[in-house]
């Protein structure tokens, strides 16, 4: 809630202006500070200052609800896939207003999965979709237009028969291609007046690892603290997005080797080493729900729900076609498991490469 700016707050633009001179431009900038030094950037009287920031106080301040009013709001507050079988797991869909992470080794899916969200996202509601647009945030030069327009059509001809659809869809997917931490974190800081411009109803951060563990070398003292910092950051503002507009945030994540560890999930395979999702305990703690994709035999490979509020240890099986993700003809079948610390989570791949642990 902090994240939120001083104009969403009831501030009069005035006010906002005076105050963004001394780089003060969200709730939290504000709170941060004394009443004097408030007082001093604002040009307001002490007695006006007090009463602003008691104003900026309750507007950020968590609501009071109870959980029958929680219960009514999460039937109407889940995404639809459009793989049933996952819906199914999920209690009706990717959860609203919170953070869903999808981690795997490379070649696994994790992008094919986000693109072909996307184009479920512009999707008319009668056909499953939102009907919004789609905020994508790009930091491996992963995405490709190409591969979402055939998703579209493969998944959905009926839809995209015509080029006036594609181009629609198309359009409503924005992208932002953002290479380090600090262009990722201001894109994060500046989405909310982004996220009303465009009526967007997802947001796509592909990838949440890949900037950071290019940046902060963790075997140096202290980067892995600074590395955490950040990531914390990152996490509070998905949140704050995501629970303001009641929408989805969808994160990749990559893979990393904890050795000496042991894995209690399907297929894991010895116990000198495994390799589990990268970013350490600490961020596996801050996303709501965890999905693990990883290989299976031959062709095949497999989707784990390895954590979720509502959901069971599960896994389904799916393959990459051109219609993006098919699990089993749609009727996708589920295995359960007995579940771990989904930090902990053995994935299994193909081939493990000089992976850096977390």
């Amino acid at each position: 809630m902090g994240s939120r700016l001083l104009k969403r707050a009831g501030i009069s633009p005035k006010t906002c202006e005076q105050l963004k001179r001394h780089n003060i431009e969200s709730c939290k900038d504000l709170l941060k500070h004394t009443a004097f030094e408030v007082m001093h950037a604002a040009g307001l009287s002490y007695q006006k200052t007090l009463e602003m920031m008691e104003t900026v106080s309750k507007v950020i301040a968590p609501p009071l609800t109870t959980a029958l009013e929680l219960w009514k709001h999460y039937s109407d507050s889940r995404f639809l896939t459009s793989l049933p079988a996952l819906d199914k797991v999920l209690r009706g869909g990717i959860p609203c207003g919170a953070i869903t992470e999808v981690t795997g080794p490379f070649g696994c899916g994790k992008t094919q999965l986000c693109m072909m969200l996307s184009v479920v996202t512009t999707l008319p509601k009668e056909l499953g979709g939102l009907d919004r647009s789609v905020i994508y945030i790009d930091t491996e030069s992963a995405f490709s237009a190409e591969r979402l327009v055939e998703i579209a059509q493969n998944r959905f001809p009926d839809y995209f028969s015509s080029r006036e659809k594609v181009v629609q869809m198309a359009g409503r997917v924005h992208i932002f291609r953002e290479m380090t931490c600090q262009d990722v974190f201001r894109r994060l800081e500046k989405l909310e007046e982004i996220l009303i411009a465009t009526k967007a109803g997802l947001i796509i951060l592909d990838s949440v690892a890949s900037v950071v563990r290019k940046e902060f070398d963790t075997t140096l003292p202290g980067n892995l603290l600074l590395r955490s910092n950040v990531l914390g950051e990152e996490a509070t503002t998905l949140k704050y997005l995501a629970h303001q507009f009641n929408i989805p945030v969808v994160v990749t994540n990559q893979i990393t080797t904890q050795i000496g560890g042991q894995g209690s999930g399907p297929d894991t395979e010895g116990d000198s080493g495994i390799v589990t999702a990268a970013l350490g305990n600490t961020w596996a703690h801050s996303v709501n729900t965890r999905f693990i994709l990883q290989y299976g035999d031959g062709h095949q490979r497999q989707l784990l729900v390895a954590k979720s509020p509502v959901a069971p240890f599960a896994v389904l099986n799916y393959t990459i076609q051109k219609e993006g993700f098919c699990m089993n003809g749609n009727d996708g079948e589920v295995t359960l498991y007995e579940g771990t610390d989904p930090s902990l989570q053995a994935i299994r791949v193909r081939t493990l490469i000089n992976l850096d642990t977390p």
